[in-house]
């Protein structure tokens, strides 16, 4: 049997090479995410801004996302995942590269809050392409895979935090840490989308030349649509529930342990860094306990240790502990949205699956991008540490939806056959 290039055949769906296509490009965004997580302090002082300044321009970061995540299923449609994904890499890449110039080098507010917007588009809309990529490899597969591709975004964070924790230690500028880490992500993004599936690559035909696009109130309604299927909705509620633990921790975490707890800045990476690598080996182990135990008993077990893990956190005064309890945080909120997101993914027609993860998505991007602002501004009147009450009551919130959310789910966890015929909620 001849070897195809990879230069011109992408790799067939469920093949290795597909599946590590997919596990690389998950990689990769998690670095460029903690790339910025993990320098917010420094962002923060070269621009002179207040915590509730910080919080303002994640508001501009998550106008960008919200945006981003629902034109993902039209990028999907009209380029096919692989031109989506390569696009949404090198904007990433470069957004990046353009935010380290604004903010460390122009040093200008408004600059670095127009740049975040557009990070944000393209960042998210990364993150619906890759996850519809991977729900395809997942389906292939006939069993969880998307918590095991999530650990690659959070080992890619790990990477990130500790190089982040590193660059600051060093006193390194922010305009050059950021350069190198966009061209990083665009280079090794650009040779590893050569390999995704082949089934999640095809674009649709576009429309005849001198007819017209859809209009506008077309495109909501398509977006809107699997908003029908109330489970769907209840998916999309504990998503966001989990997705604002996880964002309050990359977005204040490494802040909290600074202010909060008295942590030099370096050291507050490192508290970020035990927060994702712990997120990290619950992804990778998630997988097999959610086919063996099912979903509902193993997320309502992890919420339990996050919520424990986040109380102690706000609550001691040992350095030993917090990294701890940000371990418990961690692995306490990592399987969450995979989970939502492959229960949302589970419909065999790709686009239609694609806007059901796109829906799914815009309620844990918006708990994810808007809340933890929302933080930052009680955080100047609270402090972060007594605002992070907010967060253990919205884990709570988790907890008493998930058994509505992912009821009707098979007690193996739902994988085997799940994705290859559609409910009646779920057609299009």
């Amino acid at each position: 049997m001849q070897a195809a290039s990879p230069q011109s055949v992408p790799a067939p769906p469920g093949s290795a090479a597909g599946r590590n296509a997919v596990f690389g490009v998950f990689a990769l965004s998690g670095f460029i995410f903690a790339t910025w997580v993990s320098r917010i302090p420094a962002v923060r002082d070269d621009l002179g801004l207040s915590t509730s300044t910080v919080g303002i321009l994640l508001f501009g970061l998550a106008s960008g996302s919200i945006a981003g995540l629902a034109g993902a299923p039209a990028l999907l449609s009209r380029l096919g995942s692989r031109r989506a994904l390569l696009g949404a890499l090198l904007g990433t890449g470069a957004g990046a590269a353009a935010l380290g110039a604004a903010a460390g080098v122009v040093a200008s507010i408004p600059l670095t809050l127009a740049v975040l917007v557009l990070f944000g588009f393209v960042f998210s809309a990364l993150d619906v392409l890759m996850n519809v990529a991977g729900a395809e490899v997942e389906k292939r597969a006939d069993r969880t895979l998307l918590p095991l591709m999530h650990a690659f975004f959070s080992a890619g964070t790990i990477v990130g935090a500790v190089l982040g924790s590193a660059a600051a230690y060093g006193g390194a500028p922010v305009g050059w840490h950021f350069l190198l880490a966009g061209l990083l992500v665009a280079g090794i993004g650009a040779c590893t989308v050569r390999f995704l599936p082949a089934a999640a690559s095809r674009p649709v035909r576009r429309r005849a030349r001198g007819s017209a696009g859809p209009r506008l109130y077309e495109w909501l309604v398509q977006t809107l649509r699997p908003a029908r299927d109330l489970r769907l909705v209840l998916l999309g509620v504990l998503v966001a529930a989990m997705a604002f633990a996880e964002g309050s921790a990359n977005d204040w975490i490494t802040l909290a342990a600074v202010d909060g707890h008295g942590f030099k800045e370096a050291a507050g990476a490192l508290v970020y860094g035990a927060f994702v690598t712990a997120m990290t080996a619950g992804r990778v182990a998630g997988g097999p306990l959610l086919d063996r135990y099912g979903r509902q008993p193993v997320l309502i077990s992890m919420m339990g240790l996050g919520l424990a893990g986040l109380l102690l956190f706000i609550i001691t005064d040992t350095p030993w502990v917090a990294y701890a309890a940000a371990a418990l945080w961690g692995l306490g909120g990592s399987l969450g949205f995979p989970v939502g997101i492959s229960a949302a993914a589970e419909h065999p027609d790709p686009q239609f699956a694609a806007r059901r993860v796109s829906m799914v998505s815009i309620f844990g991007y918006s708990a994810f991008l808007v809340g933890p602002p929302l933080l930052g501004m009680l955080g100047d009147w609270w402090g972060l540490l007594s605002a992070l009450y907010i967060v253990v009551a919205v884990l709570a919130v988790a907890l008493a939806v998930t058994p509505a959310a992912i009821r009707g789910q098979a007690a193996d966890g739902g994988r085997r056959g799940a994705g290859n015929s559609p409910t009646p909620q779920g057609r299009a």
